[in-house]
């Protein structure tokens, strides 16, 4: 085996590992429910490497947590080098946190659950989201598109109007007016 190789058992345990994350992600959002083999047969793997991965329905969803707070940070930098600022910012909002909070919404009382059960919630991952939204504005203050004064705090309470948006609903269109009345709120004069 050459260096920096994987093997296609550990690749596969990786693949497994993201299925299960992905199909307890869509659970999640839709019926805020865990059930292992539901989650397992949309994963398309036994309910046993379920099982194995995430022994407890409580370490599965602190893990779809994570999972879900990472991808919406990890894409900012990506989203600022194909996109002018403006639109990375739209973009991130429209596809990617309004998605996290209808996740986060069916996630909210099986995270409930899961830490009343001795589970614990990354101390850091508001902190993380808020320094996501901190490299955005950062990037639209350098190109002159929004206020130099604006915190990055006040301004995600402002996309937690996402959590209302209607996931059954045309979610899209309403996020969309959502980000233009706040961009409108933020944007220099």
């Amino acid at each position: 085996m050459t260096t920096g190789s994987v093997s296609p058992r550990r690749a596969d345990t990786r693949r497994n590992h993201e299925r299960i994350l992905a199909a307890a992600a869509n659970s999640l959002a839709g019926s805020g429910e865990v059930s292992f083999n539901a989650i397992a047969k949309q994963a398309e793997v036994g309910v046993g490497t379920v099982y194995r991965h995430f022994p407890t329905p409580e370490a599965l969803i602190l893990a779809v947590y994570r999972r879900e707070v990472r991808h919406l940070v990890e894409v900012v930098p990506r989203l600022l080098e194909k996109h002018s600022p403006e639109q990375a910012f739209r973009i991130w909002t429209a596809d990617h946190l309004a998605h996290y909070m209808m996740t986060k919404r069916g996630l909210a009382n099986a995270l409930r659950v899961a830490t009343v059960s001795g589970g614990e919630l990354p101390a850091n991952a508001y902190q993380t989201v808020v320094d996501a939204v901190s490299t955005l504005l950062k990037a639209n203050i350098e190109a002159g598109t929004v206020r130099a004064d604006l915190d990055p705090e006040t301004v995600l309470r402002g996309l937690g109007g996402l959590l209302y948006v209607d996931p059954d609903g045309d979610w899209r269109s309403q996020t969309v007016s959502l980000v233009d009345l706040l961009w409108r709120g933020m944007h220099t004069d």
